[in-house]
């Protein structure tokens, strides 16, 4: 996909046709949950990826299984906000939608000017701008000490006491493990989750 990052897209062109999305931040936040293994943590990723896409997706059913990997790749760079996918292996998660949304609404809020959450519709595009013009505040404290306590950095004085007093919103807490089909390594593992996925979304 090569998005024209000044509009907000509503609809994923797939072929020769578009097929229409839920774009609202807060759906969005929902197929992340499913993405993240916030939901539905029990299940494989590749049922997740589908519940997703469901999700995403207004009429999925409609979308042929010829074009159904390129709708997984179209999510996922709806979700970047339309920027390029990054290589290499995901950095260390510092952030987790849920456990600060009280932290990342405060931030959005400010960014907005006007509270988000009292908006009827709002893009995620439109989201991920506020988002990214947080400044200092809460928020950045947090994943700054997640960041240290991450690389085994001493915290400053005034972060340890923030983190005693803190700890609970600061931990987070760990990942579901992905269910994989083997163990022959990482790239054996990703190519099982993408035939898995494939052989689903096809079914």
């Amino acid at each position: 996909m090569t998005p024209d990052l000044w509009a907000l897209p509503r609809a994923a062109r797939l072929g020769q046709a578009e097929y229409p999305i839920y774009s609202d931040y807060r759906d969005i936040l929902t197929v992340i949950g499913w993405l993240s293994g916030a939901q539905g943590a029990a299940l494989p990723e590749s049922a997740r990826w589908y519940v997703a896409l469901r999700l995403f997706y207004r009429d999925f059913a409609a979308v042929p299984p010829a074009q159904r990997q390129a709708a997984a790749e179209f999510l996922a760079a709806f979700l970047a906000g339309g920027r390029a996918p990054q290589k290499g292996p995901a950095p260390p998660r510092l952030l987790d939608w849920q456990q600060d949304a009280p932290l990342i609404a405060a931030g959005v809020n400010r960014a907005a000017g006007c509270d988000v959450r009292s908006l009827p519709y709002l893009h995620w595009w439109s989201f991920l701008a506020f988002f990214d013009a947080i400044g200092d505040g809460a928020l950045s404290t947090v994943v700054a000490i997640r960041g240290k306590l991450r690389r085994g950095k001493k915290l400053e004085p005034w972060e340890q006491e923030y983190y005693r007093e803190h700890r609970a919103q600061v931990d987070l807490p760990p990942r579901p493990a992905a269910r994989t089909l083997g163990t022959q390594g990482e790239e054996a593992a990703a190519k099982a989750e993408h035939d898995r996925l494939l052989a689903l979304l096809d079914g």
